[in-house]
Parts: structure tokens; C-alpha cells; sequence
């Protein structure tokens, strides 16, 4: 097992983002001025994003999971714009190569807000919101908030379906602080990443450890640890998702790992993360499960190939029902 403790400190706006065939993407920032209004966040909070096949047929918009950046869409985002899409991946805001803002709430909600100024900024309408874990849930969001605005979804081990009693928020609220993440071990950071997100670890992804381990010894992290531990408190107030799935309309895949740890919480209640998936398949009408076995959290990433044919095969159903009813 490598070590990078003895490597020098990243900055997030060094971070490689690039393709797996090294290509670097266009990283573009974006001041989302009304987000900024509404909150009262000061000057210039820019969020970054990539935005790659402009000329592409529908819009993919790729939203990350908590602790992650848009580079954990890597197995996804050229592949699907070779595929003819539009793809935009965005780095929320406390995240990767994105403003910080520390007065931000870092709700679910107020990241639709982001998201949403984002998108019509760049004039992308009626998008298809690809979300991974928090990604999920913030996709969720903007489905109920916004209904007209989403042509579908791809929840991928999307949170927002699990149920957290208020002694497990305050628990929560307690237990997952700054120091908790900014002072993790790079052994900690071992287990945390390889064991909680995969179950099919390979050392291509050994760039996940060494981006942590280095990052953490930049001075922007407490920015960072503190947006995560914000968005975890978002996370779990998610009364407003679950309470609201059936007012989602848009066409859903809710694609998922059998071997996930994450979900449900391992330290709050029991049970499997297929039950919990199954609410949500249950109460989004019309709505597509998809079990892929022998995967985890990190199902993007862990079960790339499986989980990209799943996504490539819904969005071909929806091309040809979308065909069919014009045609009519």
C-alpha cells in the first residue's frame, strides 16, 4: 500500500482534471450572482464546471456526492459525450475547484439554487440530472422544486430516501465535525475510502488516497471539512425529498450497488440498502431499479462498465419514447 504522507500539499486549483486517456477537460468558472445575492455571500463566488460536446444532443448534468469533486464522474463524462450527449459536470459549491464560502447553508435546497443559476446561465434547458449520493438528493430537490425544468433523472445510491429520526440529526450534528475531517490519518483515509466506498478497489484508484492526503495539507481545507460537515447536516434533513417523492415527474432510473456501506448509515439503524432503495422506487411513480451485484457505493466508479450500460440503456428507452410521442 503506497504512502503520501511525504508528498507535498495540493491545492484544489491544482487538481488534475482529466479523462482516463490523460486529456485534460476545459475547467470554466462561473459567478452565480443571484446565489451570491440571496445568501448574502460577498463578491465574485464562482463555481467551477466542465462542459464538454456543446454541440451534443440532450444535456447530461453530472452532481457529485459529499467529499467528492466532479472528477469522480472521470469513468463517465467522455464516454457519454462521445456518445453524442452534452455533458456538464459541476463542482458544488465547497467543493473542488469551486468557491468556499463559509456563510453558504450547504442545504440541499440552496444547492439546487446553485445548480439551477448555473444552468441557465449557460442556457441548458430541460437537462437529465445524473446525481451520485448527495448528488442524488440535490437532483431530488430540484425534480420537486422545479418539475417543468428536469427531462429525468439518474439517481445513482442517491441519498434523500433514508429516514433519520431527530436524535440521529443531532447525533449526526455532534459527531461529524471539522476536526473529525480535517484531521483524519492517511490510514483513516485508507479505510474510509477503500472499505465505506468499493467493494472492488484497484489501485487505478490509488489517485483518490493521494488527492486527499496531499489536499488536507493545504490551508483551503477547513473550508472544505466545513462545507462537508454542513452538507451532512443538509443531508440528513431530507423531510422535504422524502415527503415530496411523489411530486416527482420526470422520468427515473435509481441505479444502485448490492454491496454498499454507506447506505443505509452504518452507524445509525440497520437494514439494507435494497429496502431503502425500494422506497424510493416505490413512491417516484413510474420509476426504474436497477441492482447492479457485486458493487458499492462508489458504483460509478466501481461497477464503471455495468453502470454506464445501465444509464446508456435508459436514456436510449427515453430517446425512443421521446420519439414516438412527437411522432404521434
Amino acid at each position: 500500500m503506497p504512502t503520501y504522507d511525504a508528498k507535498p500539499p495540493l491545492a484544489f486549483a491544482d487538481l488534475p482534471y482529466q479523462g482516463l486517456d490523460g486529456k485534460p477537460w476545459p475547467v470554466s468558472r462561473a459567478d452565480v450572482a443571484d446565489v451570491r445575492k440571496r445568501y448574502k455571500l460577498g463578491k465574485n463566488v464562482r463555481v467551477a464546471y466542465v462542459d464538454l460536446h456543446q454541440n451534443g444532443g440532450r444535456t447530461l448534468v453530472f452532481l457529485h456526492g459529499l467529499g467528492s469533486y466532479l472528477k469522480f464522474w472521470r469513468y463517465q463524462l467522455d464516454t457519454f459525450a462521445r456518445g453524442g450527449y452534452r455533458v456538464l459536470a459541476i463542482d458544488m459549491l465547497g467543493y473542488g475547484k469551486s468557491d468556499k464560502p463559509a456563510t453558504f447553508p450547504y442545504t440541499m435546497e440552496s444547492m439546487v439554487d446553485v445548480v439551477r443559476s448555473l444552468l441557465r446561465q449557460l442556457d441548458v434547458k430541460d437537462p437529465i440530472l445524473v446525481g451520485h449520493s448527495m448528488g442524488g438528493q440535490i437532483a431530488l430537490s430540484y425534480a420537486i422544486r422545479y418539475p417543468k425544468e428536469v427531462s429525468a433523472l439518474v439517481l445513482t445510491a442517491p441519498a434523500g430516501f433514508e429516514e433519520f429520526g431527530s436524535g440521529e440529526r443531532r447525533w449526526l450534528t455532534r459527531v461529524f465535525t471539522v476536526p473529525l475531517v480535517a484531521g483524519a490519518s492517511e490510514y483513516d483515509i485508507w479505510g474510509s475510502v477503500r472499505y465505506n466506498n468499493f467493494y472492488n478497489w484497484d489501485d487505478e484508484y490509488n489517485w483518490l488516497i493521494e488527492e486527499r492526503v496531499r489536499l488536507a495539507k493545504n490551508p483551503e481545507f477547513a473550508s472544505y471539512a466545513y462545507a462537508n460537515v454542513k452538507s451532512v447536516r443538509g443531508l440528513a434533513n431530507n423531510d422535504f425529498v422524502r415527503k415530496n417523492l411523489g411530486k416527482v415527474k420526470a422520468p427515473t432510473l435509481i441505479v444502485h450497488g448490492d454491496r454498499d456501506r454507506l447506505i443505509p448509515n452504518p452507524f445509525m439503524h440497520g437494514g439494507t440498502t435494497r429496502s431503502i432503495m425500494e422506497y424510493g422506487h416505490e413512491n417516484i411513480r413510474g420509476s426504474t431499479l436497477v441492482t447492479l451485484e457485486g458493487c458499492g457505493h462508489m458504483v460509478q466508479m466501481d461497477c464503471s462498465a455495468e453502470y454506464n450500460a445501465t444509464v446508456r440503456g435508459f436514456l436510449r428507452r427515453r430517446s425512443a419514447l421521446d420519439r414516438r410521442v412527437s411522432n404521434r
